[in-house]
């Protein structure tokens, strides 16, 4: 790009930031000088390429979404939690908010995320103990009880039964007498990545997407500021994946539900706004930084020239962040403090929208008050002290972090190349149902090409550990510590007793009539094609469980068996 290039992108940004709210805030040093609130290359320089890197706010959206970076928003503070039964993890919000905490994140625990209430014999000793415990929307009602959800934005981290919780969120709102049009918040809802990586589904992948793609389009006619998908590569890293992958496979998936909203014949300007991501970040910090940077600029190009979007919010990709689990150690875990540091100051330079950071006994027990405390304060001394919030991508224009972005970008672009010719391989003639895409993730996820993929990621790491070339501190080197043992959090047994009692309660008082005829219209709908969520909601309304619900899909479309690889 030549310099008269440069300085008209340079007029431009200076024009949409002059134009833009700003926060009031100091933008200064912590020795108190002044800084610009973004840097450039100097005036009158040339700088070949510069139209990949670009400004803030302007395509390809390499640096950010908006030309204001942090100085107009700062990024949303969003702890995730849950754990024991609906009136436990309401406290536990209560504290995130009071402390500071600008949005909820709920975590379900194993029998919810599979679409089992917790009286079913597959629920024994699992019920509250890895998140909160959800049967019917009475449950969705405690969770929030005295905290108005048309005030806070609510992500919902559950894929498989993701549809009929999102209902039970509805619900509940309208108890509390908010209009659900007014919600605003994030379902993952993402079942690609479910096969691919968290293996927490229900069903064949077709009817998984026959409800993502009715809740899709519910949410862009009744719900405009819900993104009812939050497409997910976090359980893709954790299982091994490299970055690459991580990156490759979620935006796959991301154009996969792109072409569902098409098939589904709604206007993609409308609906990708509803669309969000939600990345792992981990340790190898300028190469976490390229990832996201790289993210952006892939998807806002796709987004344009292969799915035709034309709007600005259509083509940008807004992202969640959470520090990798699996980079935490159960040996000497305060170490874990400082990796979570390390990764969410990543995630704030790679411009993140929000961010979870992950507490130091995370791989002992749920989080304890103290540890939640701890990775809360994190996030609010990277804000508040650190003055990363003062510029928009402050290394942008680094060459390492631009060599490392476009490297990432490479490595991902081949690997849609590899899952575009599996779904041309699946569909010879070029006639996808849904779109080519999805032809390859759907082929992919068949022959389990994804597993192994990242199945041989995560061995290549291990012998890396192993034979010492990665070094991990306290664990392969660094062994000495002081450090006494940890109190952890445990879920009392009694927790699974009382929500099993409550929810025999619970039945015993419905409408059983009510019930069945809203498990009948939902199930109608299904068999006919009609859009599900209003009979479904129906059901919730009657207070029809969670097992109840999945159990009726279960019986009409059958249970999903991967097949074995070796």
């Amino acid at each position: 790009m030549d310099a008269d290039e440069i300085e008209e992108g340079r007029s431009r940004w200076q024009a949409r930031y002059d134009a833009a709210r700003k926060r009031d805030a100091d933008f200064t040093t912590l020795s108190g000088d002044p800084v610009e609130p973004v840097y450039g290359p100097p005036p009158g320089s040339a700088v070949p390429g510069f139209e990949r890197i670009g400004w803030p706010g302007e395509y390809p959206f390499t640096r950010g979404l908006h030309p204001t970076g942090y100085r107009g928003r700062a990024w949303t503070i969003r702890q995730f939690a849950g754990f024991g039964n609906a009136e436990q993890t309401n406290e536990r919000y209560k504290m995130i908010l009071e402390a500071g905490g600008g949005g909820l994140s709920v975590a379900f625990d194993m029998p919810t995320l599979m679409g089992r209430d917790s009286d079913d014999p597959k629920s024994l000793g699992e019920v509250g103990h890895c998140g909160v415990a959800i049967d019917s929307a009475a449950d969705m009602e405690v969770l929030f009880r005295d905290i108005p959800l048309g005030d806070v934005t609510t992500s919902m981290t559950i894929s498989g039964p993701a549809v009929p919780v999102f209902c039970m969120y509805l619900v509940a709102a309208e108890r509390q007498g908010v209009d659900p049009a007014v919600l605003n918040g994030t379902l993952q809802t993402d079942i690609f990545k479910e096969y691919i990586a968290q293996k927490e589904w229900l069903f064949q992948p077709e009817p998984h997407l026959r409800l993502i793609g009715d809740l899709m389009e519910h949410c862009a006619r009744d719900i405009p500021a819900y993104k009812p998908l939050s497409v997910s590569g976090y359980h893709i890293r954790e299982a091994g994946s490299t970055a690459a992958q991580e990156l490759a496979y979620t935006l796959a998936d991301g154009f996969g539900y792109v072409e569902l909203g098409l098939s589904r014949g709604l206007d993609v300007d409308r609906f990708a706004p509803g669309l969000s991501f939600f990345f792992d970040a981990h340790l190898d910090f300028f190469e976490e930084i390229a990832k996201f940077r790289a993210a952006r600029r892939i998807w806002a190009r796709w987004m344009r020239d292969v799915y035709g979007a034309r709007t600005d919010k259509a083509q940008w990709l807004r992202f969640h962040t959470q520090t990798a689990g699996v980079s935490l150690t159960a040996q000497q875990p305060y170490n874990n403090v400082v990796r979570t540091a390390v990764e969410a100051l990543a995630a704030v330079l790679g411009g993140t929208n929000s961010l979870h950071t992950n507490a130091l006994d995370e791989t002992l027990a749920l989080p304890s008050e103290q540890a939640a405390e701890i990775a809360l304060r994190t996030q609010q001394v990277l804000m508040e002290e650190t003055g990363v919030g003062n510029v928009a991508d402050p290394l942008g224009g680094s060459w390492y972090v631009e060599a490392l972005t476009d490297r990432i970008e490479a490595d991902a672009e081949k690997i849609f190349e590899q899952i575009r010719e599996r779904g041309r391989r699946a569909v010879p003639d070029g006639n996808h149902p849904i779109g080519p895409m999805t032809s390859g993730i759907l082929r992919g996820i068949e022959d389990g090409w994804f597993t192994g993929e990242i199945a041989e990621a995560a061995f290549r790491y291990q012998r890396a550990l192993e034979k010492d070339e990665k070094r991990v501190v306290g664990v392969n080197c660094h062994h000495g510590s002081v450090t006494g043992d940890l109190e952890i959090l445990r879920v009392s047994h009694e927790v699974e007793r009382e929500q099993v009692r409550a929810l025999a309660d619970r039945r015993a008082g419905r409408d059983e009539t009510a019930v069945r005829e809203g498990l009948d219209a939902m199930l109608a709908a299904a068999r006919d094609g009609r859009n599900m969520i209003e009979p479904m909601l129906e059901a919730v309304r009657a207070e029809a469980t969670l097992g109840e619900i999945c159990g009726v899909l279960r019986e009409e479309w059958g249970v999903y068996t991967e097949p074995p690889g070796f």
